[in-house]
């Protein structure tokens, strides 16, 4: 059954025109928010020289921001559902806009890591409106068309972020490119913001308003927690591991204890958890969870250690560090745009087969740089494995959410969907963490020229890949505890999902996964894909396969 009929064979109800054009205007902001995710990579090298940046800095610039994403994701998609998408998009994009331009004004290194820090929380802010939306304007056997739209423009903005980020830089020089990979965003930015007040509809007053406040005690205390897990994890190394990292991740570890029990006693009392408690009674659930986590910390820390090996350790310009990504991004769009039809034919044996291509394609990447000599180590022997963890990385982004999803009963599929959206970006935030803290603690240079630079780099980057293939290992093995197959729970052929590629998730949709009665949090992790419009008095709505969070 094509997406132009219905179940009964008559024509599906005519998009409106305001639909497509909404629908460019969101999807200009989500190109900014995957952009950056990208394009700040091939820039690291030139902060770390301009602005004499250390190394937890540069750790800071890439977690700081997807640390925020993350945590603003949930609460986010609640506020949007009480007061209306439009202006909580609005003002997540004017506020990512004045924060890309703070970026690109950063005297130091500290203004900076702050000010990638508001930016993600920026991000996390608009990108719920975007799911959201689509959910609201698109009819419901529409929706498929709009969600490969967006995930053909995450494909892309993701794809060429490194790209635009060399170019960038080979034209300003590296005094002034690496701001020019900010500034970049200011005219999108503000195109964006002008569209959005003139083009996206308001909340409609008759609206029933969801039931439930936000839940700022349980987002204060997992917010606390993870800040007290990276400080440690980023700072320790430059620090020489001093008690207080120690103490650090160990109070980390009280906080989510605390959280878990501070999210029990908030849904006895009758209220709406930041993550329902009744999730994790499903151990399918919880090891998605951790496969969401550890995956992402596996594959978005791959181009934080070949940028900075590639321009630091071997010398090469920006636009050349960039370059080495395409073989991966090739892979990427290729199998993500046949990622959808896989998993309908062979069920969970698509991620299978993702997760192995991931792991296969970076224990080789760490194999090439471990017996690679520095010297005669080139970007043509990064072609195949790189290639190869594309083509695992799409055949697993798309459809990943929505097994994950399925193993929760329908009433929970929105607070589901939200919890893995925020716990992608969350698993960013900690692979980049750790990896740098592997990274720069086993940078040994014996020299000061070129070669032992290069070796030194070479060296090090080989034990960051070795970290990184083990996470790739890790998410294979818990591959396993997810189901066959995924249950439509009545819908158009998918199953919930969690967002956006390239690391941006959009697990927020307008008002699917509020279930009158049920613990799921208003409009924060709705099924991305609902063809439903929203899911009030526990129906959940159904689902048309979106495109999930990378």
């Amino acid at each position: 059954m094509s997406e132009a009929t219905t179940r009964a064979g008559q024509p599906a109800p005519a998009i409106p025109k305001h639909a497509w054009q909404a629908l460019v205007v969101l999807l200009l902001g989500m190109c900014i928010a995957l952009l950056d995710t990208t394009i700040v990579n091939v820039a690291l090298p030139t902060i770390r020289q301009t602005l004499g940046a250390s190394e937890s800095t540069l750790s800071w610039i890439i977690s700081g921001y997807a640390l925020a994403f993350g945590l603003a994701l949930i609460p986010a998609g609640r506020l949007g559902d009480r007061i209306g998408h439009k202006w909580v998009f609005f003002t997540g994009i004017a506020l990512f806009t004045v924060a890309s331009f703070a970026c690109g004004l950063a005297a130091n290194d500290t203004q900076l890591v702050i000010a990638r820090v508001v930016q993600g929380l920026a991000g996390g802010i608009f990108v719920p409106a975007v799911t959201a939306f689509i959910q609201l304007l698109f009819p419901p056997m529409s929706r498929g068309k709009a969600f490969a739209i967006m995930g053909a423009v995450i494909g892309v903005s993701s794809a060429l972020g490194p790209i635009i980020g060399g170019l960038i830089i080979q034209a300003f020089g590296e005094e002034n490119g690496w701001r020019g990979v900010f500034f970049v965003n200011l005219p999108i930015g503000v195109v964006t913001l002008i569209a959005a007040a003139m083009l996206l509809p308001k909340k409609n007053a008759s609206d029933a308003a969801p039931r439930g406040g936000i839940d700022w005690i349980g987002l204060v205390l997992i917010s606390g927690a993870f800040v007290a897990l990276l400080v440690p994890l980023i700072q320790g190394q430059d620090e020489g591991w001093p008690l207080w990292t120690y103490l650090s991740i160990a109070g980390g570890i009280v906080l989510i204890a605390v959280f878990g029990l501070w999210e029990v006693s908030y849904t006895r009392r009758g209220k709406s958890p930041l993550v329902p408690p009744s999730l994790f009674t499903h151990p399918a659930f919880t090891g998605g969870v951790i496969l969401a986590l550890v995956y992402f910390a596996a594959f978005t820390s791959i181009f934080f250690t070949i940028s900075l090996l590639w321009q630091s350790g071997l010398a090469h310009t920006a636009l050349e560090s960039g370059a080495v990504s395409i073989p991966f991004a090739i892979g990427s769009i290729v199998s993500s745009s046949q990622s959808n039809r896989l998993s309908q034919k062979l069920g969970r044996n698509v991620l299978v087969l993702g997760t192995a291509l991931v792991a296969i394609g970076l224990i080789w990447l760490w194999l090439v740089l471990l017996l690679t000599p520095a010297s005669d180590l080139t970007n043509w022997e990064l072609i195949a494995p790189l290639f190869i963890a594309g083509v695992g990385n799409g055949f697993f982004i798309a459809p990943n959410a929505q097994f994950i999803v399925a193993t929760v009963s329908k009433q929970d599929a929105g607070a589901a969907s939200g919890v893995i959206s925020a716990v992608q970006r969350i698993g960013s935030a900690v692979g980049i963490a750790i990896i740098g803290s592997v990274l720069f603690g086993s940078l040994t240079i014996t020299g000061r020229d070129a070669g032992a630079v290069a070796t030194g780099f070479t060296n090090a980057a080989a034990s960051a890949m070795m970290v990184s293939a083990i996470f790739a290992v890790v998410a294979f093995a818990l591959v396993f505890t997810l189901p066959k197959r995924v249950n439509t729970w009545g819908g158009g052929g998918g199953a919930p999902a969690a967002g956006g590629a390239g690391g941006t998730p959009a697990g927020a949709g307008a008002g699917a996964g509020a279930h009158a009665g049920s613990a799921a949090p208003a409009g924060a992790g709705a099924p991305a894909s609902a063809a439903g419009g929203g899911a009030h008095a526990g129906t959940p709505a159904a689902t048309s396969g979106a495109p999930t969070g990378a």
